[in-house]
């Protein structure tokens, strides 16, 4: 069913008509209990047991005990379901920053809780970004984002800018130790082991007359510790901060 149009505004994509729940589609002789959630539920679950590359709409059907064609009735395609799992994979936004919150605070906060999604469902990580947020969750999370900044002499422009650099931060990390990860298990070796595994063969490669700079961080036993990840992400988003902050500052000024 192609989506409705009025005089408000251009046509939207089926996908975000169906997030907002915009969009009317009775099928034919549907089957009880098949509808757009259970059929986005039935993806997400598929995804959270065997990553994005499990998901297709037979898959999704047999999970559900449907007919592939019954799916189609409902969602248009597979985009639109990797639309619509998305904003359900991120779930509701953490909430605006408590009262008396300070904006670094309310920014942590939400930058972890970010964090916390996407370490706990990587397929997130995977599925294409095609343009804005515009579904219900994701707009949820920008106001929550938003709100942290009220109170700032940061321009509206501004705010968006933080968010958005904020978020690729986020993404950005969660998307390495993944990858770490995934390099780790396909190995059979232990993540914990990795960074000292590394610092060995580094030490074995490197010439130090040619590589002084790298050998001072061997020789300071930085390769032979064990690398936790939330400390390394504490540490970039702190220094992120930091230069909100400075701005901030400026802007102040």
């Amino acid at each position: 069913m192609a989506a409705q149009t009025d005089d408000s505004g251009p046509t939207l994509p089926a996908a975000i008509e169906s997030a907002w729940g915009l969009r009317d589609r009775p099928p034919k002789g549907p089957r009880p209990g098949l509808s757009v959630p259970a059929i986005v539920d039935a993806a997400v679950r598929v995804a959270d047991a065997d990553g994005l590359a499990a998901v297709s709409m037979s898959r999704v059907a047999k999970e559900l005990g449907s007919a592939t064609m019954a799916l189609y009735r409902h969602v248009g395609s597979k985009d639109e379901l990797l639309t619509l799992m998305l904003d359900a994979g991120y779930g509701p936004p953490p909430g605006p920053p408590p009262p008396g919150t300070d904006w670094r605070a309310g920014l942590t906060r939400w930058a972890w809780a970010e964090h916390d999604v996407l370490r706990h469902r990587t397929w997130l990580l995977h599925v294409p970004i095609t343009g804005p947020p515009v579904t219900p969750h994701q707009l949820g999370w920008l106001e929550d984002g938003l709100r942290c900044l009220d109170g700032t002499a940061l321009a509206e422009g501004e705010k968006m800018s933080t968010l958005l650099l904020v978020t690729g931060y986020v993404r950005n990390e969660a998307t390495l130790t993944a990858q770490l990860a995934e390099g780790s298990r396909a190995a059979g070796a232990d993540p914990s082991e990795l960074m000292r595994s590394y610092g060995r063969l580094v030490a074995r490669l490197i010439d130090p007359a040619r590589f002084p700079a790298l050998q001072r961080v061997l020789a300071a036993g930085v390769l032979s510790q064990d690398d936790d990840p939330d400390d390394e992400f504490t540490f970039g988003l702190d220094r992120i901060l930091d230069g909100i902050d400075a701005l901030i500052r400026r802007r102040s000024a």
